[in-house]
């Protein structure tokens, strides 16, 4: 850490505000792409135990450790609605960033079972996008979103299709990027 100011790679100790990622917009998505996720995401028990218990979900095979074992599994399950909510989650930050509204999740799969411990990840590859008819500031996007586990093993899949901003109508900037309020923290004229 240094006492003064950075200095740059052009050997200036100018600071200055720098756009973080600001998530895609409507006109990023092309029909192919495939989006790897950032972040594995280790699933633990006390994950399972409060979504279950929050969703009041009462199948014994997520909470009841003498039930499950007898199971053909030996073990309890991760609720299967956690994984399909971690995953959107996952793929959030390239996906829906700046989603006015998610409208749908279609043909929602669970392929294998989700263990306590288990590492996920998740990716998603655009399937379509339209611009809306009705909105001129959006327009829709579809992906199938996969989610794997640490052995390569395909846990779940879906498609979701969030209503997402065009460029035109969004004005991030580095001192008021997506989701911050007007004049919050640093500001271009404190950089003097």
């Amino acid at each position: 850490m240094t006492d003064g100011p950075s200095t740059g790679e052009d050997g200036s100790g100018d600071r200055r505000l720098v756009s973080g990622w600001n998530g895609r917009f409507y006109e990023d998505f092309s029909v192919g792409d495939i989006y790897k996720h950032p972040y594995g995401r280790t699933v633990t028990e006390t994950d399972n135990v409060w979504f279950t218990n929050l969703t009041m979900n009462l199948n014994p095979m997520h909470f009841n450790e003498a039930y499950a074992a007898e199971t053909e599994f030996g073990e309890r399950l991760v609720d299967g609605t956690f994984v399909i909510a971690l995953a959107v989650g996952m793929s959030v930050i390239d996906v829906s960033a700046n989603a006015t509204a998610n409208l749908g999740y279609d043909d929602v799969r669970h392929h294998a079972p989700v263990f306590h411990g288990d590492t996920l990840f998740a990716e998603s590859e655009v399937v379509e996008k339209r611009p809306s008819e009705s909105r001129e500031h959006v327009g829709m996007v579809t992906t199938e979103l996969r989610t794997y586990n640490q052995n390569d093993d395909l846990v779940l899949s879906l498609e979701r299709t969030p209503m997402v901003l065009k460029r035109s109508h969004a004005d991030p900037s580095p001192a008021q990027p997506t989701g911050w309020p007007e004049d919050v923290g640093t500001q271009p004229e404190d950089l003097g």
